[in-house]
Order: C-alpha cells, then sequence, then structure tokens
C-alpha cells in the first residue's frame, strides 16, 4: 500500500471518527446531566460522570405536570398518522410505479414539488381551515394535516418499480385482485423500505413541536415536546438535570422503536443500493 493511500485512509478514519463525534457528544451529555444533581449540572470545568446517580431526576419531570396526558397525545398522534400514511402513501406508490394514465407524469412532478415548500409556508391557510372545522384543540388537527407523505410516495413508488411484471401478471391470471397484489406481493417485496419510512415518520411527528404548539392551548390535546419545555422552569431556575431527564422520556421510546427496525433499516439500504 503506498503513502498516499495509507494517508487518504488515515484521513477518511478521522473524518468519520469526528463525523460520530458530533452526534454522540450531545447524546451521552444529555444522559449524563439527566442523572446528575443541580449543583453538578453548574460547576466548571463540568463533570461527564456525577457523583452520584440521582434517578429521582425521572420522576421529578415526570411528576412535574401531566406527562401521561402528553405522552399518550404523542403517541396518538404519531401512530395515528403513520396508519394514515401508510394507506395513502401506499396506495398512491402503487399507481404511480405500476400505472400508466392520462396526467400521471404531472402528477407525479406535483406530488415532488411539494417536497420542495416548507410546512411553514402553508400553516397558515391550513390552521385557518381547521379552525373553521372547529379542529382547534384536538388531536384530529394534529392528524389530519400529515395523512399523506410525497417522501413516502417517492420512496415507495421506487421499490414498487422493483418487482416483475411478470409476478403481477401472474397474480392477476390467478383473479388476483390489485388490492391482493399489493397485500400479498409489493408489501412484503417493500418491507424493509416500509419499515424505514415507518421509522422516519414516527422519529418526525414524535419529536414534532410546531405544529402542536401552533395548534393547541390546552394541555389536554398538547404533546410531549411542548411539554418538556415547562420543565426549564421547575425548581425557580434553568433546571438541566430536570430537563435533560423530561428529554430521555422523550427519546426512550425512539430508541426503542429504532432498535427493534434496525435489521430492516439495513435491508432497505442494501435493497435500495445505497450501501
Amino acid at each position: 500500500m503506498t503513502l498516499a493511500k495509507t494517508a487518504s485512509k488515515w484521513l477518511n478514519t478521522l473524518c468519520l471518527a469526528i463525523l460520530v463525534a458530533m452526534f454522540v457528544i450531545p447524546f451521552v451529555w444529555m444522559i449524563s446531566t439527566s442523572v446528575k444533581s443541580y449543583g453538578e449540572t453548574v460547576i466548571f470545568p463540568p463533570k461527564w460522570i456525577p457523583d452520584q446517580i440521582h434517578w429521582e431526576n425521572f420522576s421529578k419531570a415526570w411528576n412535574s405536570g401531566p406527562f401521561l396526558n402528553y405522552f399518550m397525545n404523542s403517541l396518538i398522534v404519531s401512530v395515528g398518522i403513520l396508519l394514515l400514511q401508510l394507506v395513502t402513501c401506499v396506495s398512491a406508490a402503487y399507481a404511480f410505479a405500476r400505472y400508466r394514465f392520462r396526467g400521471s407524469r404531472v402528477l407525479f412532478g406535483l406530488t415532488m414539488v411539494t417536497l420542495m415548500i416548507p410546512s411553514q409556508l402553508i400553516f397558515l391557510p391550513v390552521y385557518l381551515l381547521l379552525s373553521k372545522w372547529g379542529m382547534l384543540n384536538s388531536l384530529l388537527g394534529l392528524i389530519l394535516p400529515f395523512s399523506s407523505s410525497a417522501f413516502g410516495i417517492f420512496l415507495l413508488r421506487q421499490s414498487f418499480m422493483q418487482a416483475q411484471e411478470e409476478l403481477l401478471e401472474a397474480a392477476r391470471l390467478d383473479d388476483a385482485t390489485e388490492w391482493k397484489i399489493i397485500y400479498r406481493i409489493m408489501i412484503p417485496l417493500a418491507r424493509p423500505t416500509l419499515v424505514t419510512f415507518a421509522l422516519f415518520s414516527f422519529i418526525a411527528h414524535w419529536n414534532d413541536y410546531f405544529w402542536p404548539l401552533v395548534m393547541t392551548t390546552t394541555d389536554a390535546a398538547r404533546t410531549l415536546p411542548i411539554g418538556i419545555t415547562k420543565l426549564r422552569e421547575v425548581e425557580g431556575g434553568t433546571a438541566w438535570h430536570i430537563l435533560m431527564a423530561g428529554n430521555m422520556i422523550l427519546v426512550i421510546p425512539i430508541l426503542i422503536v429504532f432498535f427493534f427496525a434496525q435489521r430492516q433499516i439495513i435491508k432497505a439500504f442494501v435493497y435500495s443500493g445505497v450501501k
């Protein structure tokens, strides 16, 4: 191996290590702070490992407000959006992938254009419409605007296009309906992509702060990310240890979902040729 190749290998390794550290260090710091005492969070130089583990920070964070209500609202909204998106995105992606009808390319192009529009630009007309329908401070008002996803349609369309046409023709000769073809053939073939999209959707809406803040004014309809912001003033100041414990409560469900879905995510990247 030449000196240039060796230097290039070490440089790539160093860049990857720096990139990994940029993501991992803040997360480790959050875990460390969540089990510290208040005094240990404000001392200088900072300490990574606390003298004593303060598990009670989690119970203080949980009991500082209606967190069970926030948690259930986040769960209902995230899962509700995910189920609606799976139904609409699978149907639309199958139509765009396997059928050629008048205007299909224009419709798909318009769908892709919506990916370029920030949601903050269209929130006002959507807000006024849902307000007119009486959906402010309701979970339905948090779910409906995200009932479909252009990103999901694009991702699933690419996977559905990989299926062999002969396989679909054979299924049609056996009198299989289009819904049966989607359920029995297309979805199993695209399962890794489907799981990956489901994970992205769940994380995005579980962590969503902007839309619940706009649509809700009462604790009855508010979600966990908004509840976490109230922890900053638990002890009369910025209680970083309580705040980080609350953030850990917010992150743990995402880690659990990712743990169970990671194998399918790797398969999705292998299937699409990204790896």
